[in-house]
């Protein structure tokens, strides 16, 4: 049986009854070994990029009899990173690296270096990252509405934008039990809300309310309105959504919170950091923070557009009365007094130094410079995609911008990309690829480079429409597959691959 043959026999069932039929196909060794053979095949492909450094490094599977002297592991560290740097200096990845700059890296490299011992876990040893965290979360308060609030927005300093969204979730889902009595707490998300939203439902036990998304790829508040009851703790928004780069309508969001009483979560992760200044250079960037009375709470990652080093984010609450369900609290333990804010107990404290130096060192003009020249750049593509007649963008994005084709499989556009050097994201639900503009992509003559390659590519692949190889398979079996527990499995594997030596 071959994979297309499942997707022929299953493609028009409803997704419910896939879901029940996949469980006894699950259960049929022949079909199960056909399935574990294909996914083999792709994870055998994907695993010799995982591990290009296999033949040049040393590798370990125990701790070394001897250790090898500082120099040597320098040496070989100082090798891979600079096979990996190629990989993005030139600014031909979406995302991943927000700022890049020698000198800012080097700056960030100090500071850690500097602090590379503290731990906010002991706070009467290290009181200066306790300073530097209560600035973070004051100058991302200020900078998200705050100021206009009339309120004690308030918060704390997580590892990632993940970890906020669990944060709140959380946070949410205990004060629910506290002060309603709920305990049957659900939660309703946007489906183009971000993933770690259905990671905290299965952390938590929160049932989650899928809302889909309407024409202009923006959560349907109709749909979504008919989903609130009275378990629901929290509904979502997102400033913007990472699929499509669409900012979401938290105005309404907010007058239907006030409506039913219930908290209003807009996750900024990725734009927290940018759409505020976007928004003063006079592009029609809707409100979206705690400048609106329904909006309870906030997660922005201060290492996306913020440029801190990697592993700080802001989870932000209207009022201390909320932000006090996430921390955690035991009385009576052996060990005496114990109390954490967020999960992890002790953190790198250098992160936030970095973090608190970030924000200080660029400052409101060098955030407005950044985002000028990253919006210069959004328009130079958006504008080249525009004149394609075999591309469409969706939704009205900023700088994250998705775009798709109706007369081709965009996931071979993307394969071509990658052939030119192009790292992208590969997107499905609808089938697109995207990418997301950082300081790397504002280097002279990155924007229109993209809008040349992708011309070229559009006529490559109606040209070649049937093109083998490269990971366009891949996506398009993910998208379109009914058997979401065979990705799922696809996914595991994947991570499996990653921790093999």
């Amino acid at each position: 049986m071959d994979m297309d043959d499942i997707v022929n026999k299953l493609g028009k069932l409803p997704p419910g009854l896939v879901k029940v039929i996949e469980k006894y196909i699950n259960k049929i060794p022949s079909v199960q070994k056909e399935i574990d053979r294909q996914t083999d095949e792709i994870m055998k492909d994907i695993a010799e990029d995982l591990r290009p450094y296999k033949e040049d490094f040393s590798s370990f599977t125990e701790i070394p009899a001897e250790g090898k002297s500082r120099e040597e592991i320098l040496k070989e560290m100082e090798g891979m990173a600079l096979q990996e740097r190629d990989k993005w200096k030139d600014g031909l990845v979406s995302g991943t690296v927000y700022h890049g700059d020698e000198e800012h890296i080097d700056f960030l490299n100090k500071v850690y270096a500097m602090n590379s011992q503290t731990n906010p876990l002991h706070s009467d040893v290290f009181p200066s990252i306790s300073k530097f965290e209560a600035e973070i979360i004051s100058m991302t308060a200020n900078m998200l509405g705050a100021k206009n609030a009339n309120s004690e927005v308030c918060g704390s300093v997580s590892s990632g934008g993940t970890e906020s969204i669990l944060l709140a979730m959380k946070t949410y889902r205990d004060r629910a039990k506290a002060e309603k009595g709920i305990t049957n707490p659900e939660m309703v998300v946007p489906v183009t809300a971000h993933a770690a939203f259905n990671k905290a439902s299965e952390y938590f036990n929160i049932k989650l309310r899928a809302i889909p998304a309407d024409e202009n790829y923006q959560v349907d508040l109709k749909k979504l309105k008919h989903q609130i009851n009275s378990n629901t703790i929290v509904i979502v928004g997102s400033a913007p959504t990472f699929p499509h780069g669409v900012v979401d309508p938290i105005s309404a969001l907010s007058d239907i919170a006030l409506k039913y009483k219930v908290g209003l979560h807009v996750d900024a992760c990725l734009g927290g950091f940018i759409l505020p200044w976007v928004k003063k250079l006079d592009y029609d960037v809707p409100e979206f923070d705690f400048s609106l009375p329904g909006v309870t709470s906030m997660s922005a990652d201060t290492h996306k557009y913020g440029f801190a080093a990697k592993g700080t984010s802001v989870v932000l609450y209207r009022n201390p009365a909320l932000r006090r369900y996430q921390y955690f609290t035991i009385t009576d333990w052996p060990g005496g007094l114990y109390f954490s804010p967020t999960f992890a107990g002790s953190r790198p404290g250098a992160l936030s130094a970095a973090c608190w130096a970030t924000l200080v060192t660029m400052g409101e003009q060098g955030y407005m410079e950044v985002a000028k020249s990253i919006m210069d750049a959004a328009v130079t593509i958006q504008k080249g995609i525009e004149g394609i007649s075999d591309l469409r963008i969706l939704g009205k994005p900023f700088w994250n911008i998705a775009f798709t084709s109706d007369n081709f499989d965009i996931y071979q556009l993307m394969d071509f990309l990658t052939s030119k050097g192009w790292t992208l994201n590969g997107l499905h639900k609808p089938s697109c690829v995207h990418i997301c503009l950082t300081k790397r992509h504002t280097q002279a003559g990155v924007a229109q480079k993209f809008v040349d390659d992708l011309k070229e590519g559009v006529e490559f692949v109606k040209a070649n429409p049937n093109t083998e190889g490269g990971l366009a398979p891949v996506y398009g079996l993910a998208a379109t597959l009914p058997l979401r527990g065979t990705i799922s499995q696809m996914l595991k594997k994947y991570m499996d691959t990653i921790y093999k030596v």
